[in-house]
């Protein structure tokens, strides 16, 4: 049976914003026929979930437990592409306009997305985020967050393309899978990749 990586680290915190992602990722889901109006929130989550979600404001910081029960509920009942879709909410509550403000290309994505994370989740030893490789058309990242790999996927995908670039994520390995370690595999398919600078000189 596949887990998710514990959350090992000390009094580990998420903004609310991220957390809110889910019941607004399942409203998108609704609009687009996937699921049906009564199943949003009761049906989908449950009731004692729904009810934790009221007291959640966009810019507090609340246990990544409640966070991570809400996906794990949506692995369950939903699979890997409701996963997706709150990764991708997630990144315009929490990050769209930041990134926009500040980065430009794919490159900046990828050094930034540890940054990312650390804004939105805060305490000790909770993982991160880790570039091994880049080249001139993707990446290879690492992860040690607690968060399930389809969301990240949708987050990293959001991301690029706030900077207008198309890119396929793919895992060649993962701890679900039983691999040693969660690898992303970041490759371009359209877009800006390189700081304009530097794709002059090319």
């Amino acid at each position: 049976m596949a887990t998710r990586p514990e959350a090992t680290g000390d009094e580990h915190e998420t903004l609310g914003s991220d957390i809110l992602a889910v019941p607004k990722a399942l409203a998108s889901l609704a609009r687009l026929g996937r699921l049906a109006p009564r199943a949003l929130l009761d049906q989908v989550l449950g009731t004692s979930m729904v009810a934790r979600l009221g007291a959640v404001e966009p810019t507090g910081w609340y246990p990544i437990a409640w966070l991570l029960e809400m996906t794990d509920v949506l692995d369950t009942r939903l699979g890997e592409f409701g996963l997706r879709r709150v990764g991708r909410t997630l990144f315009e509550l929490s990050h769209a306009d930041q990134v926009r403000a500040r980065l430009s290309c794919g490159m900046h994505i990828v050094q930034g997305i540890d940054a990312m994370y650390r804004h939105a989740n805060r305490g000790r030893d909770i993982g991160g985020w880790t570039v091994r490789s880049v080249h001139e058309h993707g990446a290879m990242l690492e992860k040690t967050t607690p968060h399930h790999c389809a969301m990240e996927e949708g987050i990293v995908s959001a991301a690029m393309a706030a900077v207008d670039c198309r890119v396929v994520v793919s895992q060649p390995t993962c701890t679900r899978r039983g691999d040693d370690l969660c690898r992303f595999e970041v490759s371009l398919l359209t877009g800006p990749w390189l700081p304009a600078a530097h794709a002059a000189l090319l």
